[in-house]
C-alpha cells in the first residue's frame, strides 16, 4: 500500500512524498520528477511496476513543486539536502535513485555528494550541458543570467507582486489523455508542442522557479566515471536536446554505464511507459538484486 507522508524540514518547509512499502524490501527506490513537474508523473510507474513487490518506493514532490510548493530559493543544493533529510527520517542509509530530466541531474549530483548512499542510478533523458546540440550550446554561457533573473523575480514576489494560487496538476491524467488523444493518432508534432509549452507549465508553477530550473539544467554535471555506482541511462531517440555523438562519447567513457534507447521524444514515461518499466526492472533485477537487511519501519 502507498501512503502519503510529509516531513517538516529544519527550516520549517514541509516536503510531501508518497511511500509504497514492500513486504520484505531489498531496499529503497526514490523516483525524482523533472522540471515544473510533480510526483504524479510517476503514478503509472508505481502502480504497474513489479518492483513494488520487492522494493520500497518513495516519490517526493521536490521543494517548490506540487504539494511542496514554497516561495524562495530552490536548486540542486537545496534538493540534495532535502533528499538526505528524507532518507534520514525514514531510517535509510541508501537509496537507488531514478530520475527523469531535471530529476536525473539531481540524482547524479546527489550521488556525487553522497556516493555511499547511492548503490545504483537510473537516468532517464539527462541533458548533459557539455553535449548540448547546435545553438543550445550558447545557453551554458547564459546560465548566470537565468540565476539573476530568478533572483529578481523572487525579489518582486517578496514585495507582494506574485500569483496567490497555483492549481494542482495531475500528470497521470494528462499522460493518459494525451496518449488517447494524440499519440494513438500519431500526432507527434502536437504532442511535442504541448509538452514543450512553457506557458502550460507556468500556469501551475511559479515563474521564478521555472527560470531557476533552467539554470539548474545547465549546471555542470559530474563525470559518470567518477561515480562508483552502476548506472543505467535511458535515452529517447527523437527530439534530443543533445548531440548524439557527444552523448555517445560521454557514456562510452564510463565502464559503469549501460544504455537503452527508447523510441520516444523527451517524455518516455508518457510515451512508452511499459518500455521504461521493463528496462528499469530488468536492470535492477540483474545489477541490484542482492537482498539486504530489511530496514526498521518508522
Amino acid at each position: 500500500m502507498e501512503v502519503a507522508k510529509s516531513r517538516v524540514l529544519p527550516d520549517g518547509t514541509a516536503v510531501h512524498y508518497r511511500l509504497a512499502r514492500a513486504e520484505e524490501p531489498r531496499g529503497l527506490i526514490v523516483l525524482l520528477h523533472g522540471m515544473a513537474s510533480n510526483l504524479t508523473r510517476w503514478s503509472e510507474f508505481v502502480e504497474h511496476t513489479a518492483l513494488r513487490r520487492t522494493w520500497d518506493i518513495m516519490r517526493p514532490d521536490l521543494r517548490g513543486h506540487g504539494l511542496s510548493l514554497v516561495r524562495g530559493r530552490i536548486g540542486m543544493e537545496v534538493w540534495s539536502a532535502d533528499l538526505a533529510d528524507l532518507l534520514d527520517a525514514e531510517g535509510r542509509e541508501q537509496a537507488v535513485l531514478i530520475g527523469h530530466s531535471l530529476g536525473a541531474h539531481l540524482a547524479l549530483l546527489f550521488a556525487a555528494r553522497f556516493p555511499a548512499r547511492v548503490p545504483g542510478l537510473v537516468l532517464i533523458d539527462p541533458v548533459f550541458p557539455q553535449a548540448l546540440s547546435g545553438g543550445r550550446r550558447w545557453l551554458r554561457l547564459a546560465r548566470p543570467l537565468f540565476g539573476m533573473a530568478a533572483a529578481a523575480i523572487r525579489f518582486f514576489n517578496a514585495l507582494g507582486i506574485r500569483r496567490r494560487h497555483f492549481p494542482q496538476r495531475d500528470l497521470r491524467a494528462l499522460d493518459e489523455a494525451v496518449r488517447a488523444e494524440l499519440l494513438a493518432a500519431g500526432d507527434s508534432r502536437e504532442f511535442v508542442r504541448r509538452y514543450s509549452s512553457v506557458l502550460a507549465d507556468i500556469k501551475y508553477f511559479p515563474v521564478s522557479h521555472y527560470v531557476q530550473e533552467v539554470a539548474e539544467m545547465l549546471r555542470p554535471l559530474p563525470a559518470l566515471s567518477s561515480l562508483p555506482a552502476p548506472i543505467l541511462v535511458l535515452l529517447s531517440r527523437g527530439l534530443t536536446h543533445t548531440d548524439p555523438t557527444r552523448m555517445e562519447h560521454l557514456l562510452d567513457a564510463s565502464a559503469n554505464v549501460e544504455r537503452v534507447t527508447i523510441d520516444a521524444y523527451h517524455w518516455p514515461l508518457t510515451e512508452r511507459p511499459e518500455e521504461v518499466r521493463r528496462a528499469v526492472e530488468t536492470w535492477i533485477g540483474e545489477r541490484l538484486c542482492t537482498p539486504s537487511k530489511t530496514p526498521e519501519r518508522r
